[in-house]
């Protein structure tokens, strides 16, 4: 289900707060956000400042349809020094194929997603600190063989 940031999602907890939303009450924290559209106002931008700010953001986002106002958020932070995290436009087909894989364990490697299949994320796995400049790759590709997990895929 699309999701706004703009009261869809409490930046100092970086959980879902939509009540209407399937994983309301859920965190965000630390995965990999798939969304194959997102909804909202030029608000987003600044929730996913704040939550990038507080560490509260998710790993990386993938987004089925590119949304300039929401990686403005994350340009925004890597300009004040913030953490920044990867922002992946996969198309509307691929994020309908990654949402049967919530959950799953995935790493964010350059422009590819690796979802995992044998591998069970637990809470010590960390989300890395890596960087993407520049216009989102067109593709992504995922694969389902093992992987060191860094995060898992929550979609929304």
């Amino acid at each position: 289900a699309p999701l706004s940031f703009w009261g869809g999602v409490d930046a100092r907890t970086g959980a879902v707060a939509d009540p209407r939303h399937l994983d309301h009450g859920k965190r965000l924290t630390g995965r990999v956000l798939v969304m194959e559209r997102t909804v909202g106002s030029s608000s987003s931008s600044a929730i996913m400042l704040e939550m990038l700010r507080l560490g509260t953001a998710p790993a990386a986002v993938v987004v089925g349809e590119p949304d300039a106002i929401l990686i403005l958020g994350v340009w925004v932070a890597e300009e004040l020094g913030y953490p920044t995290i990867p922002c992946l436009e996969a198309g509307k087909a691929a994020a309908r194929r990654l949402a049967g894989q919530s959950g799953r364990p995935a790493e964010v490697l350059g422009a590819r997603l690796r979802v995992c299949r044998a591998v069970r994320l637990t809470a010590s796995h960390k989300s890395s600190s890596q960087k993407i400049r520049g216009p989102a790759p067109q593709n992504i590709r995922y694969r389902s063989r093992n992987c060191r997990p860094t995060s898992s895929v929550r979609t929304a």
